[in-house]
């Protein structure tokens, strides 16, 4: 039976393709649907038999469909032209994905062996391929239930305006994104905004609630806005997809890399924790975790988690405090803590946090070093929340059942920084924020520029989080009232499902002041 089929349906021919089993198996198939003609599978189908074959990859019937004109059908609204001479985009992906909906799907569903159900049926597309495929989702969600968005055209006029005034995706949606950082780099017109467009999209939706374990986005070192490379992601879009995830695997190979956490100076090892490294896939770069679970048995929903920044100088105090203070019957309730730091044996790693914590800042929006050094790389702070959502937490909830509802996040400094900037743009990833001795300061106050964002929401009641932020009283006087003054915007603001606390620490400075915090972190985070 040959498995690459022409099918002339609706005025149109498409180009199927039938995974390895289909000839020999009465099995059904999750369906991807592919613009373009389906050139992103055509171009790799020896490899997309390959991988099905060693069972790397689920298998899916593929359906490429032509575009009778893809300016037109592939774009939500009329606009401009991007240079003189060319014609202007005409919008008409409405009736196309509407065909693809209600005609084309319906046929296939009748002539092959499908699973009909959005949670199996996926759209595809490159470019403006993947422009009309995520209109897809928002239009027609009872059809496609899976999004592939390879090097999305969101620099199209009005697309960034109405993800953020649209409800979010339906959370039983599953998005794979992807784009190169040299797309749109020799442009002169709107598509030179590829990567930061991309990158906003991926931020509005976070913001609006969409689930982060249903979101998956790659950003690609060399990149470049063309087939090879959109070819090069269409079997990464179709695995995150349609994959089920075997999180029992993943929790005993993880298992088998745990190693005890112990003290450098003497070999003294802090009972029931661990470390391991892992490496985020979206920047590749590699973190030291480490990892404290209680010997008590996990409550019924898990155990609350505390992630502490700056984990080479933090976790062993916090580990020595929750072993002592989480003894029963009297003592503070155990606790997951989840140290964040690098391969170092040093307590502050300072070019790796400086670039991890922080938005790109340049050298005039930043006062002199204290020694008249050059500041370190900024602007990682993206990629690092990233690792965090779809790296870190996977893995630890591989080790140890955890309580999504309880997971809290402590930073100190900038790490405090990181900890506001997390709760003004993603405030679901967490329940409680311990910012300790923030600094606010950061690129001129740039998060006094998002505050009015997050007060709407607060107004709103979108928020369900609490925070506390602490200052030692022998800090400078700028970082003092800058604490001060945020605490006091936040005062009015408060809800019932949103509080704020404030503690200034008498006869603590910048870096003592971390130590009387642990205690307060620790019944934050169970209170």
């Amino acid at each position: 039976m040959n498995r690459y089929h022409s099918l002339n349906i609706s005025d149109r021919a498409l180009q199927i393709y039938l995974p390895p089993s289909y000839p020999t198996s009465d099995r059904r198939y999750p369906v991807a649907y592919v613009q373009d003609e389906g050139e992103a599978f055509t171009s790799c189908i020896n490899y997309l038999d390959h991988l099905c074959t060693t069972g790397q990859l689920t298998e899916v019937i593929l359906v490429g469909i032509p575009s009778h004109e893809r300016n037109s059908e592939y774009t939500p609204w009329p606009a401009a032209s991007l240079a003189a001479g060319k014609p202007p985009f005409e919008g008409r992906g409405r009736q196309y994905i509407d065909e693809l909906a209600d005609v084309i799907k319906p046929a296939i569903d009748r002539k092959y062996r499908t699973m009909p159900e959005p949670a199996h049926t996926g759209i595809i597309g490159g470019s403006l391929g993947a422009l009309i495929a995520m209109f897809a989702g928002y239009w027609r969600p009872e059809t496609f239930g899976r999004l592939g968005l390879l090097s999305t055209s969101f620099w199209y006029e009005g697309v960034l305006e109405f993800l953020r005034d649209q409800p979010v995706l339906s959370p039983n949606q599953r998005i794979y994104m992807s784009v190169g950082d040299c797309e749109g780099i020799y442009k002169s017109n709107r598509q030179r905004h590829m990567v930061e467009n991309t990158l906003e999209a991926h931020a509005i939706w976070l913001e609006k609630g969409f689930p982060v374990q249903q979101l998956q986005f790659e950003k690609i070192a060399g990149g470049t806005h063309d087939l090879f490379f959109m070819a090069q992601q269409f079997p990464c879009a179709l695995r995150w997809l349609f994959e089920e995830k075997k999180e029992s695997d993943y929790s005993r190979n993880q298992a088998d890399e745990l190693v005890p956490f112990r003290r450098m100076t003497s070999g003294f090892e802090i009972p029931n924790t661990h470390h391991f490294s892992l490496r985020a896939k979206r920047s590749g770069r590699e973190y030291r975790i480490f990892l404290s679970i209680p010997q008590e048995q996990s409550p019924k929903n898990g155990y609350p988690v505390l992630y502490v920044l700056d984990g080479n100088a933090v976790f062993g105090s916090m580990a020595e405090a929750m072993c002592l203070q989480g003894r029963k019957p009297h003592g503070i309730e155990p606790q997951v803590i989840v140290g964040i730091g690098y391969d170092a044996e040093v307590p502050i790693v300072t070019d790796e946090r400086f670039y991890d914590y922080t938005e790109a800042a340049k050298t005039s929006e930043l006062p002199e070093r204290p020694d008249g050094s050059a500041w370190p790389k900024t602007g990682g702070i993206e990629d690092f929340i990233a690792f965090i959502e779809e790296d870190l937490k996977p893995a630890v909830e591989a080790v140890c059942p955890i309580d999504r509802r309880r997971q809290g996040l402590f930073g100190h400094s900038l790490g405090g920084y990181f900890a506001l900037y997390m709760l003004f743009t993603r405030p679901e990833a967490f329940h409680s924020y311990i910012a300790a001795s923030p600094s606010i300061w950061w690129k001129e106050h740039s998060l006094h520029k998002r505050w009015a964002a997050f007060e709407q929401r607060l107004q709103k009641g979108e928020i369900d989080a609490k925070l506390l932020i602490a200052i030692g009283a022998e800090e400078k006087p700028n970082m003092v009232a800058d604490a001060e003054e945020l605490y006091r915007w936040m005062v009015p603001c408060q809800t019932e499902n949103f509080q704020a606390s404030f503690r200034k620490l008498e006869r603590e400075g910048h870096v003592s002041v971390l130590h009387p915090l642990i205690s307060e972190a620790m019944r934050f985070l169970r209170g």
